[in-house]
Formats: C-alpha cells, structure tokens, sequence
C-alpha cells in the first residue's frame, strides 16, 4: 500500500478541516484539567480528576464507516506533527561501532552486529528485543543484514527498523520518528493514534489532533465522509466525542 509523507499531502491547507473548534477546544481543556486532579463537567455530572504519578497520553480514537475492510483497498500512511506526542517512547539504534558510539554519546540505546549475532537468530530472544523497544533506527550499512542476522521478528512485530542515511544526524532521525504517527487499515474499524500528552500546552495538542484527523481523511476514499466518529481521551481519563 502507499504511503504517504508530508510532502505529497498537505492537511494542514485547511487547518481546521470539519472538526468544531469550539468543541474541540473545550475537550482537550477538560482533558489537561481532569488530568490534573481539577473537576470537570461532563453531560451535567461534574467528575474529579485525579493527577498520575505518570504524564498521560492524548489519544485519538477514531471509528469509520462506509468502508469495508475486506473490499476497499487498505491504506496505510505516515505523517510528521509538529510536536512530538510520547516523548519516552524507547529507541534502539542498530549500527557499526561509530553508530553505537554516537547513540552512547546521545544516551541511545544501541546494538552492533557482534550483539545481534549473541541472539543467534533465537525467536523468544528477537521477540524479547521487539517487545523491548518502541521502535528501531538501523544505519543504511546495517540494514541489509538485520534480516540475516535476526529473522522475520522485527518485521512480524511491526517494528522493521527505520534507515538513518549516512551523514544524517542520529538524534534529529530518532526526534522525528517520536513525532511521527501511523494509520494502517488492518480487519477493524477503529483506529487509535497518539495525539499528546498532558504535559503540553493546550494549542499543541488541538493542532496534533487537526492535522492527525486531515492526514487519515486524505488517505480515504470518500475522505471525511469515511469517518464515522472521533473520541479524545487521556489515558486515564474519559472520552469526549469530538466528530460525530
């Protein structure tokens, strides 16, 4: 399936696309102050939030409609936003001895060609790695061997390595894949994308949350009239529809 970087699509021509500011605005200030232990109002009940002794996710959870997953064409596609929604997402960067020393240098995990060779190819052990990490930055020498040294694993885990190109620099790649989110069309039909988190500002997560909700329209079919609903929520806290 295609997929889609920034350039060739620009969600961002009409910011606001079809989602009501106004309501928008208000879901995501209930959303930072519920996640700050403050009372807010929903449909008449006042609800107590309570802070977490973590920083919270802003989540979009989006359901579609008129869409069949076993006929129409699946679709899947990448998109930069502009702030970095889960910051502690973990890498592992996979390289060369300069490459191991540069992540060493910038406090990055990493592993070298002697370190994934001590898995030998071992399934529970390649699964382990996968599980341990959210994603993977591989140089452009070392990413034609992480098939033959690891196996499918990775791949099967979704998490095949990204390409750090030589000369690109290491902590300006793993920055932009934080802020980078996925929608892949698999059987069902909701999807779920990190917008945020609670420790942002509030304008940041509302224009996360636009240009997530532009990019997914532009890669459907009949674009916004696929979609059937959005909710926003923080981890721990309750949805708010925000498209109906």
């Amino acid at each position: 399936p295609p997929s889609f970087s920034t350039n060739s699509l620009n969600p961002t021509h009409n910011m606001s696309g079809k989602l009501n500011t106004v309501l928008l605005d208000k879901a995501v200030e209930d959303i930072l102050k519920y996640a700050a232990g403050e009372k807010i109002t929903k449909s008449g009940v006042t609800m107590k939030g309570k802070k977490r002794n973590f920083v919270e996710t802003v989540e979009a959870q989006i359901s579609l409609k008129n869409y069949d997953p076993q006929r129409d064409k699946r679709f899947s596609g990448t998109f930069k936003l502009p702030t970095v929604p889960r910051p502690n997402l973990k890498c592992c960067v996979l390289g060369n001895a300069r490459d191991v020393e540069t992540a060493q240098r910038l406090n990055i995990d990493a592993m070298s060609v002697e370190d994934l060779k001590k898995l030998n190819k071992n399934k529970k052990l390649v699964k382990k790695l996968a599980k341990r990490y959210d994603f993977f930055v591989a140089s452009d020498n070392m990413i034609k061997q992480v098939p033959r040294l690891l196996g499918p694993g990775l791949t099967k885990a979704g998490k095949f390595p990204a390409v750090l190109a030589s000369g690109e620099d290491m902590q300006e790649k793993v920055d932009e894949l934080k802020a980078t989110i996925k929608f892949q069309m698999k059987k069902v039909m909701c999807l779920n994308v990190s917008v945020g988190n609670v420790s942002q500002d509030k304008k940041d997560i509302i224009v996360n949350i636009q240009l997530a909700a532009n990019f997914l329209a532009s890669l459907l079919k009949k674009n916004w009239q696929n979609i059937g609903g959005i909710y926003i929520k923080s981890t721990m806290g309750p949805p708010t529809q925000i498209y109906f």
